[in-house]
């Protein structure tokens, strides 16, 4: 099947037949090379499940805070079977990374889009911390991840001025978030791994995250085809940087 004919395939499975749903005829030879781009390429991949795929891609929008396009890949994640808890799951996971703002106006798109759909929220809790075993249970998972002597020399070793930045990523990164249901770790880490390289500049976090990715079971080829997923929306700088952290840690 040539690509133009992959890229309608596609866009019908995804987003119901309709890739731009704007009723203008403006740039429609730019619309044409994204559509084939998205459509034919990167989304016609097989690497990843396609409900990996657009939790990924949900992911890039939120941190570069592409907000408009947030609404069709909200629903070409329903149409792929994500939940809307595995959608707004995989924004509440961003958080620690990106921001909390970024979050928040990535979920005032998202809401609109449930509403529309008569998607009762808002949705079932998912929380398994309270404010007595948050910082308990992140360590564990940090641990987990990490390895516990990395963590705990970590910790050890930090300045008094920075114990509190321990102590947030703990409780706050890893205790409010990773333990929350819906999403299982692997999911979490390709999550993060993906807002990490999407934001740029951060290549030590991101190798960082390539390697824990890894220790809870995902693949450097799941790695690679989550930075492809990403290209689209980020460009190409950045996800061969991306790339390069990938390769300096997956041998």
């Amino acid at each position: 099947m040539d690509r133009t004919k992959t890229a309608e395939k596609i866009g019908a499975k995804f987003f119901n037949q309709e890739f731009y749903a704007e009723n203008n005829n403006a740039d429609e030879e730019f619309k044409a090379i994204a559509q084939n781009f998205i459509c034919g390429d990167t989304l016609a991949r097989d690497v990843l499940t396609d409900k990996a795929k657009m939790l990924v891609i949900l992911t890039a929008l939120t941190t570069v805070q592409t907000l408009k396009p947030l609404a069709k890949y909200t629903k070409a994640a329903l149409n792929a079977g994500a939940s809307p808890e595995e959608i707004t799951e995989t924004l509440y996971q961003c958080a620690p990374y990106i921001g909390i703002s970024r979050v928040e106006a990535a979920l005032e798109a998202v809401n609109g889009v449930f509403a529309q759909e008569n998607i009762a929220y808002p949705l079932k809790g998912q929380a398994s911390v309270d404010e007595t075993t948050r910082f308990a249970k992140g360590l564990a998972v940090q641990q987990q991840i990490f390895g516990a002597d990395n963590i705990n020399n970590m910790r050890v070793n930090a300045p008094a001025e920075l114990k509190h930045i321990q102590d947030y990523l703990s409780a706050y990164c890893f205790g409010d978030y990773y333990t929350r249901g819906t999403l299982d770790l692997k999911m979490r880490e390709l999550i993060t791994f993906s807002a990490i390289i999407c934001l740029g500049g951060c290549e030590p976090q991101a190798k960082a995250h390539a390697g824990a990715n890894i220790s809870v079971g995902n693949t450097k080829e799941m790695l690679i085809e989550a930075a492809t997923q990403c290209l689209p929306f980020i460009g190409f700088p950045r996800t061969l940087n991306a790339i390069g952290c990938i390769s300096a840690v997956c041998k």
